[in-house]
Protein backbone atom coordinates (compact mmCIF):
# COMPACT_ATOMS: atom_id res chain seq x y z
CA UNK A 1 0.00 0.00 0.00
CA UNK A 2 1.18 3.30 -1.21
CA UNK A 3 1.13 6.41 1.80
CA UNK A 4 -1.49 8.97 0.74
CA UNK A 5 1.89 11.75 0.25
CA UNK A 6 3.40 9.32 -2.05
CA UNK A 7 0.70 8.66 -4.09
CA UNK A 8 0.45 10.40 -7.57
CA UNK A 9 -2.31 9.83 -9.36
CA UNK A 10 -2.85 10.38 -12.85
CA UNK A 11 -6.14 11.16 -14.36
CA UNK A 12 -7.00 10.62 -17.91
CA UNK A 13 -10.65 11.41 -19.26
CA UNK A 14 -13.67 11.84 -16.83
CA UNK A 15 -17.32 12.16 -17.60
CA UNK A 16 -18.36 15.81 -19.52
CA UNK A 17 -17.74 18.10 -16.94
CA UNK A 18 -15.84 19.00 -13.62
CA UNK A 19 -15.99 15.67 -11.79
CA UNK A 20 -12.84 14.14 -12.18
CA UNK A 21 -11.37 17.49 -11.03
CA UNK A 22 -13.46 17.35 -8.38
CA UNK A 23 -11.77 14.09 -7.36
CA UNK A 24 -8.27 15.26 -8.33
CA UNK A 25 -8.96 18.08 -5.26
CA UNK A 26 -10.05 15.76 -2.52
CA UNK A 27 -7.00 13.54 -3.02
CA UNK A 28 -4.86 16.75 -2.98
CA UNK A 29 -6.38 17.79 0.15
CA UNK A 30 -5.79 14.63 1.84
CA UNK A 31 -2.21 14.85 1.10
CA UNK A 32 -2.14 13.04 -2.57
CA UNK A 33 -0.27 14.85 -5.96
CA UNK A 34 -2.70 14.44 -8.92
CA UNK A 35 -1.38 14.80 -12.92
CA UNK A 36 -3.83 14.91 -15.69
CA UNK A 37 -3.22 14.19 -19.16
CA UNK A 38 -5.83 16.15 -21.86
CA UNK A 39 -6.49 14.64 -24.90
CA UNK A 40 -9.30 16.96 -26.59
CA UNK A 41 -10.69 20.43 -26.25
CA UNK A 42 -13.03 19.15 -24.50
CA UNK A 43 -11.01 17.75 -21.86
CA UNK A 44 -8.54 21.21 -21.76
CA UNK A 45 -12.13 23.04 -21.01
CA UNK A 46 -12.81 21.12 -18.25
CA UNK A 47 -9.89 21.13 -16.45
CA UNK A 48 -6.68 23.13 -17.58
CA UNK A 49 -4.46 24.06 -14.49
CA UNK A 50 -0.85 23.42 -13.46
CA UNK A 51 -1.12 19.39 -12.94
CA UNK A 52 -2.53 19.04 -17.14
CA UNK A 53 -0.46 18.00 -19.83
CA UNK A 54 -1.79 17.68 -23.47
CA UNK A 55 -0.94 14.89 -25.35
CA UNK A 56 -1.13 15.49 -29.03
CA UNK A 57 0.47 12.87 -30.50
CA UNK A 58 -1.53 9.62 -32.49
CA UNK A 59 -3.60 6.64 -30.91
CA UNK A 60 -1.24 4.01 -31.93
CA UNK A 61 2.08 6.25 -30.33
CA UNK A 62 -0.38 6.69 -27.24
CA UNK A 63 0.92 3.73 -25.24
CA UNK A 64 4.45 4.39 -25.61
CA UNK A 65 3.92 8.26 -24.89
CA UNK A 66 1.99 7.13 -21.53
CA UNK A 67 4.76 4.53 -20.56
CA UNK A 68 7.31 7.25 -20.68
CA UNK A 69 5.45 9.57 -18.63
CA UNK A 70 4.41 7.55 -16.02
CA UNK A 71 7.64 6.68 -15.12
CA UNK A 72 9.48 10.48 -15.60
CA UNK A 73 6.06 11.53 -13.18
CA UNK A 74 6.55 8.56 -10.44
CA UNK A 75 2.96 7.92 -11.58
CA UNK A 76 1.28 5.42 -9.08
CA UNK A 77 -2.62 5.40 -9.96
CA UNK A 78 -4.13 5.76 -13.28
CA UNK A 79 -7.81 6.64 -13.14
CA UNK A 80 -10.31 6.88 -16.28
CA UNK A 81 -14.39 6.81 -16.87
CA UNK A 82 -15.24 4.45 -19.47
CA UNK A 83 -12.63 1.61 -19.39
CA UNK A 84 -13.41 0.08 -22.99
CA UNK A 85 -12.33 3.99 -24.66
CA UNK A 86 -9.18 2.93 -26.74
CA UNK A 87 -6.89 5.36 -24.90
CA UNK A 88 -7.89 3.98 -21.57
CA UNK A 89 -7.31 0.31 -22.89
CA UNK A 90 -4.04 1.10 -23.29
CA UNK A 91 -3.42 3.34 -20.05
CA UNK A 92 -5.03 -0.24 -18.19
CA UNK A 93 -2.01 -2.35 -20.11
CA UNK A 94 0.64 0.46 -19.55
CA UNK A 95 -0.26 0.39 -15.99
CA UNK A 96 -0.21 -3.58 -15.58
CA UNK A 97 2.96 -3.26 -17.01
CA UNK A 98 4.88 -0.86 -14.42
CA UNK A 99 3.20 -2.01 -11.65
CA UNK A 100 0.26 0.73 -11.55
CA UNK A 101 -2.91 0.79 -10.13
CA UNK A 102 -5.60 1.31 -12.37
CA UNK A 103 -8.55 2.52 -11.47
CA UNK A 104 -11.89 2.83 -13.64
CA UNK A 105 -15.74 4.56 -12.75
CA UNK A 106 -18.81 4.70 -14.47
CA UNK A 107 -22.72 4.78 -13.74
CA UNK A 108 -23.29 2.95 -10.58
CA UNK A 109 -25.11 -0.33 -11.09
CA UNK A 110 -27.74 0.50 -8.10
CA UNK A 111 -28.55 3.84 -9.33
CA UNK A 112 -30.27 6.79 -9.22
CA UNK A 113 -27.73 8.29 -6.78
CA UNK A 114 -24.50 5.59 -7.10
CA UNK A 115 -21.41 5.90 -9.21
CA UNK A 116 -19.03 2.70 -9.83
CA UNK A 117 -15.55 2.73 -8.92
CA UNK A 118 -13.64 -0.88 -9.85
CA UNK A 119 -10.46 -1.99 -10.08
CA UNK A 120 -8.94 -2.28 -13.69
CA UNK A 121 -11.95 -2.48 -15.58
CA UNK A 122 -15.70 -3.24 -15.71
CA UNK A 123 -17.48 -5.88 -17.19
CA UNK A 124 -15.54 -8.52 -19.39
CA UNK A 125 -12.56 -6.74 -17.59
CA UNK A 126 -14.43 -6.50 -13.77
CA UNK A 127 -12.60 -8.60 -11.17
CA UNK A 128 -15.66 -8.39 -9.01
CA UNK A 129 -16.47 -11.96 -8.27
CA UNK A 130 -19.05 -14.25 -10.34
CA UNK A 131 -18.94 -17.09 -7.71
CA UNK A 132 -22.43 -16.88 -6.50
CA UNK A 133 -21.37 -19.18 -3.15
CA UNK A 134 -18.85 -16.42 -2.84
CA UNK A 135 -21.50 -13.33 -3.34
CA UNK A 136 -23.79 -15.04 -0.85
CA UNK A 137 -21.41 -16.08 2.12
CA UNK A 138 -20.11 -12.10 1.94
CA UNK A 139 -22.70 -10.26 1.01
CA UNK A 140 -25.65 -11.75 2.93
CA UNK A 141 -23.46 -10.35 5.84
CA UNK A 142 -23.40 -6.80 5.05
CA UNK A 143 -25.78 -4.08 6.00
CA UNK A 144 -28.46 -3.30 4.45
CA UNK A 145 -27.88 -0.48 1.17
CA UNK A 146 -28.93 3.33 1.58
CA UNK A 147 -31.43 3.15 -1.24
CA UNK A 148 -32.63 7.23 -0.51
CA UNK A 149 -32.28 9.14 -2.99
CA UNK A 150 -30.52 12.40 -2.07
CA UNK A 151 -29.58 13.70 -5.20
CA UNK A 152 -31.91 14.70 -8.14
CA UNK A 153 -30.80 13.56 -11.56
CA UNK A 154 -30.52 16.93 -13.43
CA UNK A 155 -30.75 15.83 -17.31
CA UNK A 156 -30.20 19.47 -18.61
CA UNK A 157 -26.99 19.76 -16.45
CA UNK A 158 -26.03 16.23 -17.56
CA UNK A 159 -27.11 17.33 -21.32
CA UNK A 160 -25.27 20.81 -21.34
CA UNK A 161 -21.87 19.11 -20.15
CA UNK A 162 -22.61 16.65 -22.95
CA UNK A 163 -23.23 18.81 -25.67
CA UNK A 164 -20.37 21.43 -24.56
CA UNK A 165 -17.56 18.44 -24.55
CA UNK A 166 -18.14 16.54 -27.88
CA UNK A 167 -19.04 19.98 -29.98
CA UNK A 168 -15.76 21.11 -28.52
CA UNK A 169 -13.99 18.49 -29.93
CA UNK A 170 -15.64 19.40 -33.36
CA UNK A 171 -15.07 23.28 -33.36
CA UNK A 172 -11.64 23.07 -31.96
CA UNK A 173 -10.34 19.82 -33.87
CA UNK A 174 -7.33 21.19 -34.78
CA UNK A 175 -5.80 22.13 -31.28
CA UNK A 176 -5.74 18.19 -31.34
CA UNK A 177 -5.72 17.20 -34.74
CA UNK A 178 -4.70 13.24 -34.33
CA UNK A 179 -7.28 13.45 -31.84
CA UNK A 180 -9.58 10.03 -32.12
CA UNK A 181 -13.33 10.70 -30.58
CA UNK A 182 -14.96 7.53 -30.01
CA UNK A 183 -18.45 8.47 -31.13
CA UNK A 184 -20.67 6.19 -33.35
CA UNK A 185 -22.52 9.22 -34.72
CA UNK A 186 -21.02 12.60 -35.48
CA UNK A 187 -21.71 14.70 -32.49
CA UNK A 188 -23.67 17.39 -34.93
CA UNK A 189 -25.97 15.35 -36.16
CA UNK A 190 -26.71 13.43 -33.25
CA UNK A 191 -27.79 16.40 -31.03
CA UNK A 192 -29.69 17.51 -34.06
CA UNK A 193 -31.84 14.24 -34.50
CA UNK A 194 -32.70 14.42 -30.91
CA UNK A 195 -34.93 17.21 -31.44
CA UNK A 196 -37.62 15.47 -33.18
CA UNK A 197 -37.71 12.88 -30.86
CA UNK A 198 -37.88 15.42 -28.08
CA UNK A 199 -41.02 17.19 -29.95
CA UNK A 200 -42.72 13.87 -30.13
CA UNK A 201 -41.59 12.28 -27.10
CA UNK A 202 -45.35 13.34 -24.74
CA UNK A 203 -47.51 11.33 -27.72
CA UNK A 204 -45.11 8.44 -28.36
CA UNK A 205 -45.44 8.31 -23.87
CA UNK A 206 -49.66 8.15 -24.43
CA UNK A 207 -49.42 5.91 -27.52
CA UNK A 208 -47.50 3.37 -25.72
CA UNK A 209 -49.20 3.68 -22.34
CA UNK A 210 -52.18 2.27 -24.92
CA UNK A 211 -50.08 -0.87 -26.17
CA UNK A 212 -48.19 -1.58 -22.82
CA UNK A 213 -52.23 -1.82 -21.55
CA UNK A 214 -53.06 -4.11 -24.56
CA UNK A 215 -49.77 -6.35 -24.11
CA UNK A 216 -50.97 -7.37 -20.62
CA UNK A 217 -54.44 -7.54 -20.86
CA UNK A 218 -54.19 -10.20 -23.38
CA UNK A 219 -52.72 -12.47 -20.38
CA UNK A 220 -50.77 -14.01 -23.35
CA UNK A 221 -47.35 -14.70 -22.28
CA UNK A 222 -44.54 -12.00 -23.86
CA UNK A 223 -40.73 -11.67 -23.66
CA UNK A 224 -39.25 -7.94 -23.44
CA UNK A 225 -36.20 -7.11 -25.26
CA UNK A 226 -34.65 -3.36 -24.05
CA UNK A 227 -32.89 -2.26 -26.87
CA UNK A 228 -29.65 0.10 -25.71
CA UNK A 229 -28.38 2.70 -27.22
CA UNK A 230 -26.47 2.23 -30.65
CA UNK A 231 -23.58 4.22 -29.01
CA UNK A 232 -23.15 2.35 -25.87
CA UNK A 233 -19.99 2.08 -26.03
CA UNK A 234 -20.39 -1.42 -24.08
CA UNK A 235 -22.36 -2.63 -26.52
CA UNK A 236 -19.52 -1.89 -28.46
CA UNK A 237 -16.58 -3.40 -26.60
CA UNK A 238 -18.38 -5.77 -24.32
CA UNK A 239 -20.50 -7.38 -26.70
CA UNK A 240 -19.89 -9.47 -29.67
CA UNK A 241 -22.23 -7.77 -31.41
CA UNK A 242 -21.59 -4.93 -34.68
CA UNK A 243 -25.44 -3.66 -34.39
CA UNK A 244 -28.29 -4.69 -32.22
CA UNK A 245 -30.09 -5.55 -35.08
CA UNK A 246 -27.64 -8.64 -35.17
CA UNK A 247 -28.82 -9.41 -31.53
CA UNK A 248 -32.56 -8.62 -32.46
CA UNK A 249 -31.85 -11.23 -35.31
CA UNK A 250 -30.48 -13.87 -33.15
CA UNK A 251 -33.57 -13.29 -30.63
CA UNK A 252 -36.23 -13.27 -32.90
CA UNK A 253 -35.06 -16.29 -34.78
CA UNK A 254 -34.57 -18.59 -31.91
CA UNK A 255 -38.32 -17.27 -30.71
CA UNK A 256 -39.94 -18.17 -33.70
CA UNK A 257 -38.53 -21.28 -33.85
CA UNK A 258 -39.04 -21.93 -29.92
CA UNK A 259 -41.13 -20.21 -28.29
CA UNK A 260 -44.44 -21.22 -27.58
CA UNK A 261 -46.77 -20.37 -30.43
CA UNK A 262 -49.48 -17.81 -28.51
CA UNK A 263 -46.21 -15.54 -26.70
CA UNK A 264 -45.28 -11.96 -28.03
CA UNK A 265 -41.59 -10.53 -28.29
CA UNK A 266 -42.11 -7.04 -27.31
CA UNK A 267 -38.82 -4.64 -28.23
CA UNK A 268 -38.42 -1.26 -25.86
CA UNK A 269 -36.53 1.40 -27.68
CA UNK A 270 -34.59 3.23 -24.55
CA UNK A 271 -35.66 6.77 -23.59
CA UNK A 272 -32.50 8.05 -24.92
CA UNK A 273 -32.50 7.02 -28.51
CA UNK A 274 -31.70 9.64 -31.29
CA UNK A 275 -33.70 8.08 -33.45
CA UNK A 276 -30.17 7.40 -36.06
CA UNK A 277 -31.57 3.86 -36.14
CA UNK A 278 -34.66 2.86 -37.78
CA UNK A 279 -35.85 0.32 -35.80
CA UNK A 280 -40.02 -0.08 -36.63
CA UNK A 281 -38.63 -0.79 -40.01
CA UNK A 282 -35.56 -3.10 -39.00
CA UNK A 283 -37.74 -5.28 -36.59
CA UNK A 284 -40.23 -5.80 -39.25
CA UNK A 285 -38.34 -6.65 -41.26
CA UNK A 286 -36.62 -9.28 -39.25
CA UNK A 287 -39.96 -10.31 -37.70
CA UNK A 288 -41.31 -11.12 -41.48
CA UNK A 289 -38.17 -13.30 -42.29
CA UNK A 290 -38.64 -15.71 -39.56
CA UNK A 291 -42.45 -15.35 -40.21
CA UNK A 292 -43.62 -13.55 -36.68
CA UNK A 293 -44.73 -10.53 -37.69
CA UNK A 294 -48.13 -10.36 -35.76
CA UNK A 295 -46.57 -11.51 -32.55
CA UNK A 296 -43.18 -9.18 -32.59
CA UNK A 297 -44.23 -5.68 -31.09
CA UNK A 298 -42.41 -2.25 -30.54
CA UNK A 299 -42.75 0.14 -27.95
CA UNK A 300 -41.48 3.44 -28.22
CA UNK A 301 -41.89 4.96 -24.31
CA UNK A 302 -43.74 3.95 -21.15
CA UNK A 303 -42.57 2.28 -18.60
CA UNK A 304 -40.44 0.00 -18.60
CA UNK A 305 -40.79 -1.89 -14.86
CA UNK A 306 -44.61 -2.01 -15.57
CA UNK A 307 -43.67 -4.22 -18.42
CA UNK A 308 -41.30 -6.24 -16.86
CA UNK A 309 -43.34 -7.16 -13.34
CA UNK A 310 -46.11 -8.93 -15.94
CA UNK A 311 -42.99 -10.49 -18.48
CA UNK A 312 -42.50 -14.05 -18.84
CA UNK A 313 -38.77 -13.12 -19.69
CA UNK A 314 -36.37 -10.61 -20.89
CA UNK A 315 -33.69 -10.18 -22.62
CA UNK A 316 -30.75 -7.81 -22.54
CA UNK A 317 -27.45 -7.15 -24.42
CA UNK A 318 -25.32 -6.02 -21.33
CA UNK A 319 -27.57 -3.09 -20.58
CA UNK A 320 -28.46 -2.33 -16.30
CA UNK A 321 -31.72 -3.07 -17.41
CA UNK A 322 -30.93 -6.78 -16.50
CA UNK A 323 -31.03 -5.94 -13.06
CA UNK A 324 -34.28 -4.15 -13.33
CA UNK A 325 -35.57 -7.25 -14.44
CA UNK A 326 -34.23 -9.17 -12.00
CA UNK A 327 -35.42 -7.09 -9.05
CA UNK A 328 -39.02 -7.52 -10.34
CA UNK A 329 -38.73 -11.11 -10.18
CA UNK A 330 -38.53 -11.76 -13.74
CA UNK A 331 -36.45 -14.46 -15.71
CA UNK A 332 -33.66 -13.17 -17.59
CA UNK A 333 -31.45 -14.03 -20.58
CA UNK A 334 -27.54 -12.13 -21.46
CA UNK A 335 -26.66 -12.54 -24.60
CA UNK A 336 -23.37 -10.45 -24.29
CA UNK A 337 -20.62 -9.62 -21.31
CA UNK A 338 -22.84 -7.99 -17.86
CA UNK A 339 -21.15 -8.53 -14.55
CA UNK A 340 -24.35 -9.73 -12.93
CA UNK A 341 -24.93 -12.25 -15.51
CA UNK A 342 -24.17 -15.39 -12.92
CA UNK A 343 -25.92 -18.38 -12.22
CA UNK A 344 -28.54 -18.57 -9.79
CA UNK A 345 -29.66 -14.88 -10.97
CA UNK A 346 -29.70 -15.15 -14.79
CA UNK A 347 -30.99 -18.07 -17.17
CA UNK A 348 -27.51 -20.00 -18.02
CA UNK A 349 -29.00 -22.13 -20.46
CA UNK A 350 -29.04 -21.68 -24.55
CA UNK A 351 -31.03 -19.07 -25.71
CA UNK A 352 -33.24 -21.58 -27.19
CA UNK A 353 -34.26 -23.04 -24.51
CA UNK A 354 -35.08 -19.84 -22.50
CA UNK A 355 -38.38 -19.81 -23.69
CA UNK A 356 -39.90 -22.28 -22.33
CA UNK A 357 -37.79 -23.54 -19.64
CA UNK A 358 -36.62 -19.66 -17.94
CA UNK A 359 -35.17 -20.24 -14.96
CA UNK A 360 -36.46 -17.74 -11.95
CA UNK A 361 -33.72 -15.16 -10.07
CA UNK A 362 -32.88 -16.32 -6.29
CA UNK A 363 -34.07 -13.22 -4.48
CA UNK A 364 -31.80 -13.53 -1.82
CA UNK A 365 -28.50 -13.99 -4.15
CA UNK A 366 -29.58 -10.87 -6.07
CA UNK A 367 -30.10 -9.03 -2.17
CA UNK A 368 -26.42 -10.60 -1.72
CA UNK A 369 -25.08 -9.55 -4.97
CA UNK A 370 -26.26 -5.72 -4.47
CA UNK A 371 -25.34 -5.63 -0.83
CA UNK A 372 -21.31 -6.48 -1.98
CA UNK A 373 -21.86 -4.30 -4.94
CA UNK A 374 -22.62 -1.25 -2.66
CA UNK A 375 -19.76 -2.41 -0.12
CA UNK A 376 -17.40 -2.74 -2.61
CA UNK A 377 -17.26 -1.01 -5.84
CA UNK A 378 -20.55 1.51 -5.30
CA UNK A 379 -20.23 4.80 -4.17
CA UNK A 380 -23.14 7.42 -3.31
CA UNK A 381 -23.49 10.36 -5.62
CA UNK A 382 -23.69 11.71 -8.59
CA UNK A 383 -21.77 14.00 -11.43
CA UNK A 384 -24.08 16.43 -12.31
CA UNK A 385 -25.14 18.34 -9.05
CA UNK A 386 -22.47 20.10 -6.81
CA UNK A 387 -23.76 17.98 -3.74
CA UNK A 388 -23.40 14.48 -5.53
CA UNK A 389 -20.05 15.68 -7.26
CA UNK A 390 -18.67 16.51 -3.85
CA UNK A 391 -19.75 13.43 -1.87
CA UNK A 392 -18.86 11.12 -4.47
CA UNK A 393 -15.10 12.64 -4.97
CA UNK A 394 -14.70 12.80 -1.06
CA UNK A 395 -15.59 8.87 -0.46
CA UNK A 396 -13.84 7.80 -3.61
CA UNK A 397 -10.63 9.73 -2.65
CA UNK A 398 -11.20 8.05 0.74
CA UNK A 399 -11.67 4.47 -1.03
CA UNK A 400 -8.41 4.71 -2.93
CA UNK A 401 -5.86 6.37 -0.36
CA UNK A 402 -7.11 3.48 1.86
CA UNK A 403 -7.22 0.98 -0.99
CA UNK A 404 -10.26 -0.51 -0.24
CA UNK A 405 -11.62 0.04 -3.36
CA UNK A 406 -12.98 -3.91 -4.70
CA UNK A 407 -12.95 -4.70 -0.54
CA UNK A 408 -14.03 -6.98 1.36
CA UNK A 409 -13.94 -9.93 -0.91
CA UNK A 410 -14.80 -8.11 -3.95
CA UNK A 411 -11.80 -8.97 -6.47
CA UNK A 412 -10.13 -11.76 -8.22
CA UNK A 413 -6.33 -12.00 -9.81
CA UNK A 414 -7.87 -12.75 -13.07
CA UNK A 415 -10.96 -11.03 -14.39
CA UNK A 416 -13.51 -13.93 -14.47
CA UNK A 417 -15.20 -12.96 -17.42
CA UNK A 418 -12.89 -12.36 -19.90
CA UNK A 419 -12.09 -15.74 -20.61
CA UNK A 420 -16.11 -15.96 -21.97
CA UNK A 421 -15.55 -12.52 -23.79
CA UNK A 422 -12.78 -13.95 -25.70
CA UNK A 423 -14.23 -16.91 -26.23
CA UNK A 424 -16.80 -14.84 -28.56
CA UNK A 425 -14.57 -13.07 -30.54
CA UNK A 426 -14.88 -9.69 -28.09
CA UNK A 427 -11.72 -7.72 -28.61
CA UNK A 428 -9.88 -7.21 -25.22
CA UNK A 429 -6.55 -5.83 -25.87
CA UNK A 430 -5.82 -2.52 -27.52
CA UNK A 431 -4.32 -3.70 -30.02
CA UNK A 432 -7.36 -5.93 -31.43
CA UNK A 433 -9.15 -2.52 -30.56
CA UNK A 434 -7.01 -0.59 -32.82
CA UNK A 435 -6.90 -3.80 -35.93
CA UNK A 436 -11.03 -4.02 -35.90
CA UNK A 437 -11.56 -0.10 -34.81
CA UNK A 438 -12.14 0.89 -38.57
CA UNK A 439 -14.55 3.88 -39.41
CA UNK A 440 -16.93 4.10 -35.87
CA UNK A 441 -18.43 7.94 -36.32
CA UNK A 442 -20.98 8.24 -39.26
CA UNK A 443 -22.82 10.76 -40.70
CA UNK A 444 -26.28 8.65 -41.21
CA UNK A 445 -27.77 5.49 -39.47
CA UNK A 446 -25.28 1.96 -38.67
CA UNK A 447 -27.83 -0.21 -40.11
CA UNK A 448 -27.28 -1.34 -43.54
CA UNK A 449 -29.89 -4.69 -43.75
Amino acid sequence: MVSVSSMVVLFLQGPPGVFARTIADSLEKAGASTRRVNLCAGDWIGWHDRRCTSYRGSLRNWPNWLRAYCLDQKITHIVYYADRVPYHVAAAEVGAELGITCLTFENGYLRPDWITLEHCGMSAHSRFPDDPELIMKVGSSLPDIDRQALYKYPFINEAVNEVTYNMSNVIFALSYPRYVRDKLYHPLIDYLSNIPRFSLAKSRNRHAHHVIDDIIATGLPYYVFPLQLQSDYQLRYNSQYDHIADAAEEVIKSFAENAPAAARLVFKVHPLDNGMEPWGRILRTLAKKYRVKKRVVLVDGGNLNRLLEHAAGSLTINSTTGLHALRANCPTKVLGIALYDIAGLTCQNPLDDFWRNPTMPDQDLLDALERLLAASIQVKGCFYTKEGREAAADMMAERMIADTVNLPQAFCEMPPRLQKAQARGIATTFSEQLERRGKTERWTHVWRG
